[in-house]
């Protein structure tokens, strides 16, 4: 069978044998699980049945454990006697117990699984609990049982956006002032209604599956079926969806099926008392530079386990999609370490973890069963080809990937390139790259870039001064410089960069400081590990000009289409450090130039017209000096090169985008 991936990218027939293998053994695994005619989401029940389930007469505990001999139910209810409950096995490594009563098992109460392997037992957190707590005093994690009332939808008709997405990536507990971890109540009052004002249509929560070590970002997943308890209970995050679905945002989980904590007393290492229940055995199982554990995707067990998770965020919670970590991490054996990927041959090779790309297109083919407007996101730094291409065409199924090369071109120019020196080429090149029909998230920082040892944008640009001199009595070169240049950037990203566009917390407005999570170096201090909104509501403070620059592009941008339109440059002057493109109908114009304005700089239109300034970096509300006139119109004339022009004034380290126009407009105070 052809697929339209080599339409698509010629290239890749060169390796059609390699794309074939991706497709057979997708539909081989497919029909491993589910049969000839079976969907996948018939198949991803494994928390309908496994785990804690109320009934009419009591309470059903099942686990899986396939080395185990025998295995125990203690907590709260036996006052933590190991085995006043015996499991028994009913075969395939199930084991299940009863317990009569409906109020044997009670909301709030403390649970853990003793597991005997030959002899040996342990104590682990029940595999599939809802809700897991750290114990104040001891520090030790326990199960919870969750009886809540069930939660009622307000929103049960909201139906995600997937084009031109705007996404306002952010933490639960880092999202308040106060220096202590915020809750799912806090965000929903505090910071749900700053997200809605800035015109951002999209959440990406990072965090939320449990996670033993705060500072982890919660990248190392102990408990995948449990929303974390450090920000409040299953209920008020519910809350918090459905008040973001009433305000039309979707809301994306960050997923981390790429690997596990390898904690054995609160994780899922060793539930059995073998390393290779669900990870890979030996060094394979290891992850060398993260310290964790990776899953056998060949494995069906392990497939219900991951599968299922996704199934159960998306029901029970009502997630919008899913935006997956670590996927160079899955889908390469040396993890993409060190690794440039420079050739095609770099992405079909013996390298290759042809097990977990499966189980990658397992994945997006069950999300779109369960919400066919449901969007997927990869972070893949390896550029795979195939990545957001349709399964049915040859792809791995994925909607966007992160354009993860964008955030490193702007921390490179910013620390080894003076100004004067940028090449517009290269910043074009690397804004405007793509994986043919396949869709980006541009973006210039995430958390990455925010996180202590690193700098944000801003914080490259007018580091120290961030803290003396951002005062509106006074202009300082160097902040002005780092304004404007922040305002360039994000606009070069946000129009070049992407289908998609993603901004990470409080980077909107230029937050001066790094993320440092409390630990012993810091003295446990929350400090770092807080948003410092009173910056921006602060009148007195430039924070506020960036801020409200941020709103108004967003609100440009996308009530224009802009994100879903491709740009087609016009013309790239390198000398002078200007960028002229055309998106969606809008000319823009950049100037990089440190040092010069230009006063009738002859600027390429796509059609002889009038044209009119109907946005600019520039703006006094957006910290700039007003040096546009957006009144004007300018008359455009073609050129002996066959191009339209017109001359304009372009000031240093300013961007403008004008609009062709039949009727003048007055510019809006």
């Amino acid at each position: 069978m052809a697929y339209k991936i080599f339409e698509y990218d010629p290239i890749l027939l060169n390796f059609e044998n390699d794309i074939n293998l991706r497709m057979n053994n997708y539909k081989r695994k497919k029909k491993e699980l589910v049969g000839t005619s079976g969907k996948l989401i018939d198949f991803a029940n494994a928390h309908e049945y496994f785990g804690f389930h109320k009934t009419n007469d009591g309470w059903y505990y099942r686990e899986w454990a396939p080395a185990a001999d025998e295995v125990y139910l203690t907590g709260d209810m036996v006052d933590w006697h190991w085995f006043d409950l015996q499991l028994t096995n009913i075969g395939n490594g199930v084991f299940e117990i009863f317990l009569p009563g409906t109020d044997r098992l009670y909301d709030g109460c403390l649970v853990k699984t003793i597991v005997n392997n030959s002899g040996r037992f342990f104590e682990r957190i029940p595999l599939y609990i809802r809700r897991v707590v750290q114990d104040k005093q001891t520090h030790k994690w326990c199960g919870c049982i969750v009886d809540e009332p069930a939660y009622e939808w307000k929103n049960n008709d909201f139906v995600p956006k997937k084009k031109d997405i705007c996404i306002y990536e952010c933490h639960i507990g880092m999202a308040q002032e106060k220096e202590a971890v915020g809750t799912y109540s806090e965000f929903r009052e505090n910071i749900l209604p700053r997200i809605k004002d800035l015109g951002y249509n999209t959440i990406q929560i990072m965090a939320i599956m449990e996670h033993p070590y705060y500072g982890s970002f919660g990248y190392q997943v102990s408990s995948f079926y449990a929303a974390s308890s450090r920000f409040g209970t299953p209920n008020e995050l519910k809350e918090l969806i459905d008040a973001a679905h009433g305000m039309g945002i979707n809301v994306l989980l960050d997923v981390v099926h790429s690997h596990a904590v390898k904690n054995t007393a609160e994780g899922i290492n060793e539930f059995d008392g073998t390393t290779y229940q669900f990870f890979h055995d030996g060094p394979k199982g290891e992850h060398p530079a993260w310290g964790t554990k990776l899953f056998n995707y060949n494995k069906n067990e392990v497939l219900h386990f991951l599968l299922s998770n996704l199934k159960f965020w998306m029901t029970e919670f009502h997630f919008d999609g899913f935006r997956f970590d670590g996927v160079t991490s899955m889908i390469y054996h040396d993890h993409g370490l060190g690794v440039a990927f420079t050739d095609y041959s770099k992405y079909f090779s013996l390298n290759t973890d042809t097990e977990s790309i499966t189980y990658l297109q397992l994945a997006n083919e069950l999300i779109r069963q369960v919400n066919p407007k449901a969007i997927t996101v990869a972070e893949d730094m390896s550029a795979m080809p195939g990545m957001c291409v349709p399964i049915k065409d040859g792809g791995i199924g994925f909607d966007y990937r992160l354009a993860m090369g964008q955030p490193d071109l702007w921390i490179k120019l910013l620390k080894d390139c003076p100004d004067e020196n940028w090449d517009m080429w290269r910043i074009w090149g690397e804004l405007t790259s793509r994986r043919p029909h396949e869709k980006y998230i541009g973006y210039s920082e995430s958390h990455d870039q925010a996180l202590v040892g690193d700098k944000t944008i801003i914080f490259r640009l007018c580091d120290s001064k961030m803290y003396t001199d951002m005062s509106v009595f006074r202009h300082d070169a160097d902040i002005d410089r780092g304004i404007a240049l922040h305002k360039m950037i994000t606009l070069a990203t946000m129009t070049l960069g992407g289908e998609g566009y993603l901004n990470f917390m409080g980077n909107e407005f230029g937050h001066p400081e790094w993320i440092d999570f409390p630990r012993e170096g810091n003295g446990w201090s929350h400090f770092y590990c807080r948003r410092q909104w009173h910056l921006v509501e602060d009148t007195t403070l430039r924070y506020k000009y960036l801020q409200t620059f941020n709103k108004e592009m967003v609100k440009f941008i996308t009530e224009n289409k802009i994100l879903s339109s491709p740009a087609k440059a016009l013309f790239i002057d390198q000398n002078c450090q200007i960028l002229m493109y055309e998106c969606a109908g809008y000319v823009f114009a950049l100037n990089f130039n440190p040092n010069k304005s230009f006063e009738d700089y002859w600027l390429t239109v796509p059609t002889k017209g009038k044209y009119q300034v109907v946005f600019s970096t520039d703006r006094e509300n957006y910290g700039g000096f007003d040096r546009v006139s957006e009144d004007y119109v300018y008359t455009s004339s073609v050129h002996p090169d066959n191009n339209a022009k017109l001359q304009i004034y372009l000031p240093s380290r300013t961007a403008v985008c004008l609009k062709k126009v039949t009727t003048p407009r007055k510019k809006s105070k």
